[in-house]
């Protein structure tokens, strides 16, 4: 039988769809169905892979599916990676099943890293997703130097809310001056320090972004930065903690980076950005990589010095049972 949370789909920025599923018995038949009514749509399935590669959709718009298997059993989905040809890791971070049997709306809540890059394509696909609000966590000389395209028709509000890791030049020549003399281990380190750094030291800006989102009416929301994995990888991971969504499903989105995000094709314009070009490339891949450590260090502390996540949502973000309930009104929906 189908499982109704194991579906999983995603778009190439060539506007193929993979829709990957699992099921409880190895012989279980599965048909997938795009719901947008358009014609001369082409489905090859692979069954031993759990499979199915769908092609000749509209590349304008993000496109809802049924999955349904011999039984009867029915899941719909909507594609969880967007095949944006200017930014790779740009997703829906929604349709997790939340507590009391709840689940995270579709089309709601966006994440992903710059935006600068973004094609034609791109930009008509981001204005047909009614995104009202962008919370940009890139430093400040980023956002200057990288600036975002965005559709010049109802553009979103922007809002930026830049984050430098120790609020200072210093921690990245730290970084720098560890990989050189101890190599990727150093670089692991320096990573688990920024996540330390989100909890400990840049409590206002994430308490900011709470405020930015409640101040938006029913909000669709994007977070994002340069890669979109660490700085809107905790940033997402608060949201969903924020609607009770458990740590397991937060910890797999945060996982869905690597999928999406390869280290190895961002090596030179990392090297670029920071004056690496001398180190060697082992080294400084922790810095590009996502690993479950990395999140871990911000959610263990966060245990540890507020107790729980209600407790750090409440007292260091501002975001206590009457704005918890007002982002669960907005973002949740019946499973």
């Amino acid at each position: 039988m189908l499982i109704a949370d194991a579906v999983h789909i995603w778009r190439e920025p060539s506007g193929e769809y993979h829709v990957a599923w699992q099921a409880s018995h190895p012989g279980t038949q599965v048909t997938v169905e795009a719901l947008s009514g358009q014609r001369k749509v082409s489905a090859h399935y692979q069954y031993d892979r759990f499979m199915a590669r769908i092609s000749g959709l509209s590349p304008a718009s993000r496109h809802t599916f049924r999955l349904r298997d011999q039984h009867g059993t029915e899941v719909l989905a909507c594609e969880r990676r967007l095949g944006m040809q200017g930014t790779p890791n740009f997703r829906d971070f929604g349709g997790y099943p939340a507590a009391n049997g709840h689940r995270v709306k579709w089309g709601c809540l966006f994440r992903s890293g710059q935006l600068s890059q973004l094609s034609d394509q791109d930009v008509d696909l981001f204005a047909s997703l009614g995104i009202d609000l962008v919370c940009d966590f890139r430093r400040l000389e980023e956002q200057q130097g990288d600036p975002s395209r965005l559709p010049a028709e109802g553009p979103p509000r922007v809002a930026s809310l830049p984050i430098t890791p120790g609020s200072n030049a210093r921690f990245f020549e730290e970084a720098d001056a560890g990989a050189r003399m101890q190599g990727p281990a150093a670089m692991f380190d320096f990573m688990l320090e920024i996540n330390r750094d989100f909890v400990e030291d840049q409590t206002d800006t994430y308490a900011r972004m709470f405020r930015e989102i409640l101040d938006v009416e029913d909000a669709r929301v994007l977070v994002h930065c340069a890669a979109g994995k660490d700085r809107t990888g905790f940033a997402a991971a608060i949201i969903l903690l924020a609607l009770g969504v458990s740590r397991d499903w937060v910890m797999r989105d945060y996982m869905l980076t690597r999928q999406f995000f390869q280290p190895h094709r961002e090596i030179e314009r990392l090297k670029r950005k920071y004056a690496m070009y001398d180190v060697p490339t082992e080294a400084v891949l922790p810095m590009l990589e996502v690993h479950e450590d990395y999140l871990e260090r911000a959610l263990g502390l966060i245990e540890r010095k507020y107790a729980s996540v209600d407790a750090y949502l409440s007292s260091a973000l501002a975001v206590g049972p009457a704005e918890r309930a007002e982002l669960q009104a907005r973002y949740l929906q019946a499973g």
